[in-house]
């Protein structure tokens, strides 16, 4: 059952998805060649902490971390480790914060010192591929419409489209209905509500869309070994029409990187 929220909730909402997004602006000042994915954990469970929050994902499902760090040829769910982050890496770095009852649940993949163009357009189509599938997030269109258009856009590009793993309802549980591939096919699924909440994110392969699981039972990884890229946001449909409620700012403020990507998706600017 898909459970609406209040422009009220929506607010409530919004603050711990931006938690999440000031986290990630913290770690993209940190995620650098040397660094381990567990020293960015240390950092962020404490920086969350400091924000009058909780670790959204710590304990929940018995993850043991704050952070899921995943590093190149891994999609999703990868544990931090005392491996140092080496020049020419990306790591997808998702992140969850609990406020007033609500989550934020948000990702952004960060490039380590200068990649490969190859993998640079990876990233570049896997965030683009994101906002292509929020357009579609409005009154009068269905889950099908979402995935369709996030699948066709990535495919015609040539990436794989991992099937195993998608976005999801958002609120007061972390993992609510619907689900929401970023396969489809348009009209189908259920239909999108006002005041609907989801977890947008796209999770695309330089090679093949098939995934398989570490032993340590959370990591997944591409089967070929090839990079994945994962970008996500939190959106809210208010006034039939997609609101984000993260930001991808915070990070590109840390970075020097000037965009207005998420201009069409605010009512309201953004102030830092």
């Amino acid at each position: 059952m898909i459970v609406v929220k209040t422009r009220e909730e929506i607010e409530l909402m919004r603050e711990s998805a931006l938690i999440v997004s000031k986290t990630l602006g913290m770690l993209a000042k940190e995620a650098k060649p040397g660094v381990t994915t567990n020293q960015l954990d240390t950092l962020a469970e404490d920086f969350i902490r400091a924000q009058g929050a909780l670790p959204g994902f710590k304990g929940l499902y018995d993850c043991p971390s704050t952070l899921l760090c995943s590093v190149n040829e891994a999609v999703v769910h990868g544990l931090p480790t005392d491996r140092p982050l080496e020049e020419g890496d990306i790591v997808s770095i998702d992140c969850g914060a609990l406020k007033n009852e609500f989550y934020g649940d948000h990702a952004y993949t960060f490039e380590i010192g200068e990649i490969d163009p190859e993998t640079k357009k990876l990233l570049d189509t896997t965030k683009e591929s994101l906002y292509v599938g929020i357009r579609e997030y409005k009154l009068g269109n269905r889950v099908g419409d979402v995935g369709y258009a996030i699948q066709k856009f990535c495919e015609d590009r040539g990436y794989g489209v991992v099937r195993e793993l998608v976005g999801h309802g958002l609120g007061k549980k972390m993992h609510e209905d619907p689900e929401m591939p970023n396969y489809g096919k348009r009209g189908r699924g259920k239909k999108f509500l006002e005041g609907q909440v989801v977890a947008l994110e796209p999770m695309i392969n330089m090679g093949t869309h098939r995934v398989k699981q570490l032993k340590d039972g959370w990591t997944i990884v591409t089967a070929d070994g090839k990079p994945s890229a994962h970008f996500e946001h939190d959106v809210a449909i208010i006034d039939g029409k997609p609101e984000i409620l993260s930001t991808f700012a915070y990070v590109y403020e840390a970075l020097g990187i000037k965009s207005d990507e998420e201009n069409e998706f605010r009512q309201h600017a953004l102030v830092l």
